[in-house]
Parts: structure tokens; sequence; C-alpha cells
């Protein structure tokens, strides 16, 4: 029987119930934003420049993409909350969302 090969079921506590509605609206954009390859790339660029961020202008070689299509990317990963600008001059710079790792992380450990 096709049931007698399958591996035992593991069994979980439903005592807390699913994640809640408001914040699984919260959490899906950061995870749709993710989903993407080149995205998920470049969220780890700005993630490894640390609190100083990196510059726009220096994203797009190290990804092999046109600056369209960087600063369209990292447009997505702003309106998901996942990273900040700030400007210097002309030009624009990213650094990780302070409190966005830790939502991410809280969720995917809990």
């Amino acid at each position: 029987m096709y049931y007698e090969h399958m591996a035992t079921s593991k069994i979980i506590s439903l005592r807390k119930g699913p994640l809640a509605e408001s914040d699984a609206v919260a959490l899906a954009p950061m995870f749709a934003a993710l989903a993407d390859p080149v995205r998920l790339r470049l969220f780890d660029l700005v993630r490894r420049a640390g609190t100083t961020g990196v510059c726009s202008c220096d994203l797009a070689a190290p990804l092999d993409r046109s600056q369209p299509t960087i600063s369209h990317h990292l447009k997505v990963l702003r309106e998901a909350k996942l990273v900040e600008t700030r400007r210097e001059g002309t030009w624009i710079w990213y650094s990780v969302t302070a409190n966005a790792l830790a939502t991410v992380s809280q969720f995917i450990q809990r």
C-alpha cells in the first residue's frame, strides 16, 4: 500500500494557531520582494555593506545589471520596508532597515 512507504508525519502543536492575518499581511511583501533572485542578491549586498550603506551606483556592476534595473529592484525592496535610503549630494545610499532583519528572523525562528 502507498501509505506504508510514507515517512511518519510530524505532529505539530496547533494550540498557538496559525500566524495572525495582520502579521501575514505585514510579512508577505518582504518575502515577495526577496523571492526574486536579483533582489535577494541585491539585498545581500546592501546587508553586507553594514550601517554605512552602499551607493546605488556601486550595485550595478556586481550583479551585471543596468542601473535602471537596479533602481527598480531597490524600489521594490524599499517599498517592502527592507531597505532605507539617504541622499548624499547627487548619490543615494542604501542600507537595511533597522528592524527588517529582526522581523524576518523572528518569523523564521517562530
